[in-house]
């Protein structure tokens, strides 16, 4: 078995316009495990197709299923706010 680098441990998410699923290759743990309970419950909606020995998987999820969130940046002032609320919740929580 060849070790990969980080740089070559992909994840991949792929489907063309008529599929009603999408095709998920990964080597990242966070995805598998997540993956793997979804399919787990869910099998009519995930599958497991491969796993590879190098350590990557992939499934097959109804496009139903996954949603891809783009996320606004913080404003400066946002950031700073939720520091404050971020310390004194950890202040109550000392006493």
């Amino acid at each position: 078995m060849t070790k990969l680098t980080k740089y070559e441990k992909e994840t991949i998410l792929l489907s063309s316009e008529g599929d009603d699923y999408w095709e998920l290759y990964t080597f990242n743990p966070t995805l598998k495990r997540r993956f793997a309970a979804y399919a787990k419950n869910h099998p009519d909606l995930c599958e497991l197709k491969a796993i590879t020995e190098e350590g990557s998987v992939t499934y097959r999820i109804s496009k139903a299923r996954l949603s891809i969130r783009l996320t606004e940046p913080y404003s400066e002032e946002r950031r700073r706010a939720s520091s404050e609320r971020a310390k004194q919740s950890e202040l109550m929580s000392k006493l």
